[in-house]
């Protein structure tokens, strides 16, 4: 009997493979869980614990998933030189180019800044720093793939904003412009 595609890829061995994936069902359990999750999932499960996809499976729903598709794999176009969000306001594109000592580098991050307490609902009770950076931190990662993918000849620099004081949860950003608009040094 030979291995499977996945077990190949992982180096699982015929005699050692099933020891091989309880050791990573065992470390799934709390491999990525930001801190403050982590004694509320193991608490499912009568104390076994659960990982985060099946955790997602138990509590989520589809509205919710279609929903954070327009932030985690969000849409952009081109624009008058610049590379924004689907849907961007003209109005505040305007705006923000005509205000004083504006760039093109200022106007596309300011475009396309999203604070990261602003993807759940104000005051919503379960924020916190741990969340905020493993978000902030996967969210660089979807937009550079995304952004690298649609437009490969614009190179981008995205950016995970983390304010001076950590506490300041309401002041992370991601944002992201085109390295073409960079100040030449």
């Amino acid at each position: 009997m030979g291995l499977s595609y996945t077990q190949a890829r992982l180096g699982f061995e015929l005699g050692r493979a099933k020891a091989h994936w309880l050791t990573f069902v065992m470390h799934k359990n709390t491999f990525g869980i930001p801190e403050s999750m982590q004694e509320e999932l193991a608490a499912w499960n009568n104390g076994k614990g659960i990982d985060l996809e099946s955790w997602v499976s138990c509590s989520g729903n589809f509205r919710l998933a279609v929903g954070y598709t327009t932030i985690f794999w969000p849409k952009f176009v081109e624009f008058d030189g610049y590379i924004l969000h689907e849907g961007f306001s003209l109005e505040s594109l305007r705006g923000f180019e005509n205000q004083d000592g504006a760039t093109r580098q200022s106007t596309e991050w300011v475009m396309n800044h999203q604070h990261l307490d602003g993807i759940q609902y104000g005051g919503c009770e379960d924020l916190s720093k741990d969340k905020i950076l493993l978000l902030g931190n996967t969210l660089k990662e979807i937009y550079q793939a995304k952004l690298s993918w649609q437009f490969p000849d614009k190179p981008c620099t995205v950016e995970f904003f983390a304010p001076e004081d950590e506490d300041d949860l309401a002041a992370y950003q991601i944002s992201f412009w085109q390295t073409k608009h960079e100040p030449h040094t």
